[in-house]
């Protein structure tokens, strides 16, 4: 698999930096392109990623997401995708590793509309992935273990974990991409689960950080109150 990110923090502000920076093919870079046209044109009546970060879109959105591909398993097939939104970072995650044999992505939204959205970006792009509208817990109800489970900024590890933990086997890894206060939700989360964890700056958030997650399972106080 083709290194994603260059060391350091890219400068990325268009589809041709993004390319310089992650070294991914001219067919990923063509297909992302699609996935930036179809969202700029739906965007206009469904809020699918802040209007503030439009202009920043291939760092904000694409790099964002772009960062997690490069940081999973190379026998990573079964991805969950929790909180999906307009599909970032699961969608194009699916779409750089769409050559990887056996692999999907799970994208999970309750978003009836923003659902629709992704599903006309994967009937475009061919992008191995499923979309499911539904809450977390009703997916993670009999989904069984994902080698990955991600999420962007969707809840304080906390909460994230209880959603998270059903989708957890022994060898799955969690790529969680969070914002400034980690430390704080770290201590706090520790309270109430056990895991090992480790994370490194965000190529595209200078406050950002991209943690990893293994091992995630409640302590006796948590699985006593669940």
């Amino acid at each position: 698999m083709p290194q994603h990110i260059v060391s350091g923090r890219p400068q990325v502000v268009d589809a041709e930096s993004f390319s310089a920076a992650t070294h991914v093919s001219r067919e990923t870079i063509a297909l992302l392109t699609q996935y930036e046209s179809l969202l700029r044109k739906w965007q206009k009546s469904i809020n699918l990623v802040s209007a503030s970060t439009l202009d920043e879109l291939w760092r904000r959105h694409m790099l964002d997401s772009a960062q997690l591909a490069g940081l999973a398993p190379e026998g990573a097939r079964r991805w969950a995708d929790l909180g999906s939104g307009g599909g970032f970072p699961g969608l194009v995650v699916a779409i750089l590793l769409r050559e990887r044999p056996g692999f999907e992505t799970h994208l999970v939204e309750s978003d009836q509309r923003k659902c629709v959205f992704m599903r006309e970006v994967i009937r475009v792009t061919g992008a191995p992935a499923q979309v499911h509208n539904m809450r977390i817990e009703a997916f993670a109800e009999g989904a069984g273990a994902f080698d990955v489970i991600s999420a962007r900024a969707l809840a304080p590890l906390n909460r994230l974990f209880d959603w998270a933990a059903p989708l957890f086997g022994p060898d799955s890894l969690g790529l969680f991409l969070k914002g400034q206060g980690l430390q704080d939700e770290l201590t706090e989360a520790r309270k109430n689960w056990i895991f090992e964890a480790e994370h490194s700056p965000s190529q595209s958030d200078p406050g950002g950080s991209v943690l990893q997650v293994r091992g995630l399972h409640g302590t006796d106080r948590q699985d006593a109150g669940s």
